[in-house]
């Protein structure tokens, strides 16, 4: 009996002061995931300058603008003495043509400071440029246009965008480049359906892209001008760093409505549009096309998955990185006029459009693209 108590308290005395080592080795040894996690983070140093943090603030309320629209569109809904207004705003979005009858552009909104910060959070020093704003759907960022030659005013004028990017494109500053051009961005109706976000976007100028309106704009008279990102959601699905995948050899619609209408076409290709976020591997064939494009198939619009940067962070987080853009806004193509044009003049426009758009990537892909992993090609 003696023995086995002698035993037990031997066991019982291993036991303690092992537990004891251990729990000293555990206060002295840093935890591993906390400093995977300081490893992988790189965060954002407390002796950032004053005005860059304004920069970071602007874009991350825009870039989080519908989700802060929707907010506060349920926070009003849940106060009863406002709802006789909600209601009645709501009854308005729908019944109000504003998006299809050239918007209401405020230049006192559009030059608010603002959109001052937003448009220095990206770095670009090019001379002959001048400020253009970007903004589309969820997201919108600012870059550099690179003037080539004036555009005369004595034209409606139609801007093909490329490419689309996770994000896409407006201005700001346009008409000091383009003196007597009044440019319209058209976005998706749908974005016009979005209560307080709607009337961002109306401010700013945009407008929808329905056929209608376009044909409105650009009967305006001379001047007048609309700018369409041309891929669209298939093109976004090919936004990689140092890519340049472009939808448009099935796009026609464009083509055809300037004809129409009389309205030169103008290509701009946007270099660093593609680089100022990192898309997940989606190539075809893989599980993740496959769903994105069944997304896209039956809601019209797909979601790319991407990330970017913090708030507080460089390397994670929704922000857009700050890397350059510059967009070139290349040689009119010249169109004449017609009512019914046929497929064959229809083509041959695009073949027109095309060429100039390659001699744009020609020309600066050596000095705007110098990170690229490969050529510009047009993929559908």
């Amino acid at each position: 009996m003696t023995e086995r108590r002698n035993s037990f308290s031997s066991t019982s005395s291993l036991s303690a002061s092992s537990l004891k080592e251990r729990l000293s080795r555990l206060s002295v040894t840093p935890l591993r995931p906390v400093a995977a996690l300081q490893a992988r983070v790189d965060f954002v140093p407390a002796s950032i300058p004053r005005v860059r943090r304004l920069q970071t603030v602007a874009v991350a309320l825009w870039t989080n603008m519908i989700p802060i629209c929707f907010s506060l569109t349920l926070f009003l809904f849940s106060y009863p003495p406002v709802w006789p207004f909600m209601i009645a705003y709501i009854i308005w979005i729908h019944i109000d043509s504003t998006p299809e009858r050239g918007g209401r552009m405020s230049p006192w909104f559009r030059s608010i400071r603002f959109w001052k910060f937003f448009a220095e959070y990206y770095p670009a020093s090019y001379k002959k440029a001048s400020i253009c704003f970007l903004s589309l759907g969820f997201y919108a960022i600012s870059s550099r246009i690179w003037q080539e030659r004036d555009l005369p005013a004595d034209r409606p004028y139609l801007f093909g965008y490329h490419p689309h990017g996770i994000i896409s494109i407006d201005s700001t500053g346009f008409s000091r480049g383009f003196p007597g051009v009044r440019p319209h961005l058209l976005t998706l109706n749908s974005n016009f359906t979005v209560p307080f976000y709607r009337e961002i976007l109306l401010l700013l100028g945009v407008c929808s892209v329905s056929k209608r309106s376009c044909e409105r704009i650009l009967r305006k008279g001379n001047g007048s001008a609309i700018a369409i990102v041309v891929g669209g959601a298939a093109e976004s699905l090919s936004a990689h760093p140092g890519t340049a995948d472009l939808t448009l050899r099935k796009r026609l619609g464009f083509i055809k409505l300037a004809i129409r209408e009389g309205a030169d076409l103008v290509p701009v290709f946007s270099f660093g549009e593609n680089d100022i976020y990192e898309q997940m591997p989606n190539e075809k064939g893989t599980t993740l096309y496959a769903i994105q494009k069944k997304f896209q198939n039956i809601f019209g619009f797909t979601l790319p998955l991407f990330h970017g940067r913090g708030i507080l962070n460089y390397n994670w987080g929704l922000l857009p990185y700050r890397r350059q853009i510059i967009a070139v806004v290349g040689r009119p193509v010249h169109v004449q006029k017609m009512e019914k044009p046929n497929v064959e003049q229809i083509r041959e426009v695009q073949e027109a459009y095309i060429a100039e758009l390659m001699r744009i990537w020609n020309t600066y892909k050596d000095e705007f693209a110098r990170t690229r992993t490969r050529e510009l090609s047009i993929i559908a």
